[in-house]
């Protein structure tokens, strides 16, 4: 299987410094086999619908606190809108009954399957930066380079013990509606993270009202970010290159969106955590939230 050998090849982010104890934004799976089981690091298995696979006795990450990503409770709809944050007190909760407290390094782990998948991961990881920990890094590939590695498995999740997880908001990594128009106004870079054919208007996602886009709104497209064939997300070098062919700055101010902020969460995290640009924020409202009122403007350049 090319997992293994093309992780030890493009391991840019992760694997030289494998065993360092610093927080950075990949690991790799060596990284995990190292350091699961210690003090203060916390698997966090994102994973949906593990019991249904065929992976026989043995289906989890050994040590790993379970949280599937549709299912747990990472989203949820307010005012009609899906794929919202969820109250604070809500989601708080959720991470402390996952035995998750300010002194952990949280290791998100998703299937890996595909850059879609995979957002699952970057979404939950922008939730823990929004909420003020920024301990927290996302297992490059997933599962799939985790079980390449050999990873130790186990038939059952991890049972925590429920604490108190305090959280201190940091509010410039989430953009309401209000802060997108006001960046409209201001020619802000609003980068669209969905596919070409939504972005150009050619479709729609069901939760949108309408085709199109924010008007002025640029493309880098979720599926440019992670190479389903390697399980790998795209190198530094890679993410700079798609920023610069959209025209975005090293660190201009811009802000990601796609339908419900799942798509955007993977732009997100390419700009703000892979490539530096900490001027980076997130519409979690997404398109779904914009075009809930036809009064605001929508740009098809489709012409359908």
């Amino acid at each position: 299987m090319r997992l293994a050998s093309l992780a030890l090849t493009l391991g840019v982010l992760a694997a030289p410094a494998a065993f360092a104890s610093d927080v950075r934004p990949l690991v790799d799976a060596e990284w995990v086999k190292a350091h699961a089981g210690q003090e203060n690091v916390v698997l966090l298995d994102i994973r949906d619908k593990v019991a249904e696979t065929d992976l026989g006795t043995t289906p989890y990450i050994d040590g790993a606190v379970v949280a599937p990503y549709a299912t747990a409770g990472w989203r949820t709809e307010l005012n009609g809108v899906p794929g919202m944050l969820p109250p604070v007190e809500q989601i708080s909760k959720l991470i402390g009954d996952l035995g998750i407290d300010a002194d952990d390094h949280v290791v998100i782990v998703p299937w890996g399957t595909d850059s879609s998948e995979f957002g699952g991961a970057t979404r939950v990881y922008w939730t823990f930066k929004y909420l003020g920990h920024d301990e927290v890094s996302i297992l490059d590939g997933g599962w799939r380079q985790y079980d390449a590695a050999g990873g130790k498995r186990s038939a059952e999740p991890a049972k925590p013990t429920p604490v108190t997880f305090e959280y201190d908001l940091q509010e410039d990594l989430l953009a309401t509606t209000e802060e997108v128009a006001a960046a409209l106004e201001a020619g802000t870079k609003l980068v669209d993270g969905r596919p070409a054919e939504q972005f150009e208007g050619k479709s729609k996602s069901p939760v949108v009202r309408t085709e199109g886009t924010i008007p002025g709104a640029v493309n880098i497209k979720h599926s440019d970010l992670y190479s389903a064939e390697y399980a790998l997300f795209a190198r530094p070098e890679t993410v700079k290159a798609l920023s610069e062919a959209v025209g975005l700055g090293a660190d201009e101010k811009n802000i990601a969106f796609c339908n419900t902020g799942h798509w955007a969460s993977v732009a997100w995290f390419g700009l703000s955590e892979v490539l530096g640009n900490k001027n980076t924020s997130m519409y979690d409202g997404s398109m779904a939230e914009w075009t809930a009122d036809p009064k605001r403007p929508v740009e098809n350049r489709s012409g359908t």
